[in-house]
């Protein structure tokens, strides 16, 4: 009915990425160009046997992992690697039909919930424990390439980036590290041939230098957003200039009115993401948080230190929190425990 010339499917989130590759034979056959990120690269992005062929081919490391089309190779991958493994659904949002299995029985239960959302399920070896750190990368047409801003999971991997406290810039990270990764995600990204924006993840031991890249999507996403406002830089208007072909040093940031898009924001402040959750609405629903988001929203606070960010964040996410302050009441609840299983009440 609109008969459009061109389209973009990297606006859209994760359902738009799902109609373009659907639709993929019929932009071609009516002669509707796909603008800012091939199609191709968001089918490689999203298939996840695909996505680790092509980060092997450049030396990118990626968890080892194994994709099944049904019950049997998804059993099998699970023997081949070894428990414990994560078992995540692929064209899916939101971590949906993923989770952690130690061993058979769960990976079957597992199995049954992602292959009920997905036609493909990917096995990995779990790596419960790492750091989880992003970067927002942007690249024109033209291979100029630079990184937005980088954010650091406040909440270790296993816990969803949509439901973990996030920080940016990363505060544990060392100057090599941060550069390490830095570099890896220009590699990916210019070897996927992204145009626009995309989001790369990173999961870091926290005992050596060992990483492997998560995922990349190549699309706006909620980390996009929280860059964009975390930083000052108009991701989304940049993005849509990046796919019209215009290079970075043509476009001028429309927020700081003075520097053009190819510079890389520096922030002399800290940024506190707090997800909030409503799950007192629902009976016989588990609290604990896991690798499947449950986030109904969220805050985000400012500070020039981390200490008063997230004190902000505390108390922005409910009015009922006071923040980190002193209390005569005695502390009956195990911290450890709390940490290492979290609650939305954490």
């Amino acid at each position: 009915q609109e008969k459009p010339d061109a389209i973009y499917c990297t606006f859209g989130g994760q359902t738009a990425l799902q109609v373009g590759i659907q639709l993929k034979d019929e932009f071609e056959s009516l002669g509707v160009k796909v603008l800012g990120t091939p199609i191709d690269t968001v089918i490689t992005t999203e298939d996840r046997e695909l996505f680790a062929r092509s980060m092997e081919s450049i030396d990118a490391p990626c968890a080892n992992s194994k994709s099944a089309n049904n019950m049997q190779e998804a059993l099998e991958a699970g023997d081949g690697i070894g428990y414990p493994v994560i078992c995540r659904a692929a064209y899916a949002l939101g971590g949906l039909g993923s989770g952690f299995a130690d061993n058979k029985e769960q990976l079957i239960d597992l199995c049954n919930k992602a292959f009920a959302v997905s036609p493909q399920v990917l096995i990995e070896k779990s790596m419960k424990g790492w750091k989880e750190v992003e970067y927002e990368v942007v690249r024109d047409a033209h291979d100029n390439c630079i990184t937005v801003c980088n954010m650091e999971n406040f909440d270790p991997l296993g816990i969803h980036t949509g439901d973990s406290v996030v920080v940016a810039p990363s505060q544990t990270l060392s100057d090599e590290d941060y550069n390490m990764l830095r570099t890896t995600a220009v590699k990916v990204i210019r070897h996927l041939g992204v145009v626009g924006e995309c989001n790369i993840q990173y999961a870091l031991n926290p005992e050596s230098r060992e990483f492997c890249i998560i995922e990349v999507n190549a699309r706006l996403s909620r980390s996009s957003a929280l860059a964009s406002k975390a930083t000052g830089y108009p991701l989304a208007f940049v993005a849509a200039k990046l796919g019209l072909n215009i290079p970075l040093n043509e476009i001028k940031n429309t927020v700081t009115k003075v520097t053009c898009a190819c510079f890389e924001p520096s922030l002399d402040y800290v940024v506190v993401k707090i997800p909030r959750w409503d799950l007192k609405k629902f009976t016989r629903v588990s609290t604990l948080l896991g690798s499947s988001m449950k986030s109904v929203g969220e805050v985000m606070a400012i500070g020039r230190t981390f200490e008063e960010a997230i004190q902000k964040a505390i108390r922005s996410v409910d009015p009922s929190n006071l923040g980190f302050n002193e209390t005569k009441a005695l502390m009956s609840i195990d911290i450890d425990t709390e940490l290492q299983t979290p609650s939305d009440q954490r």
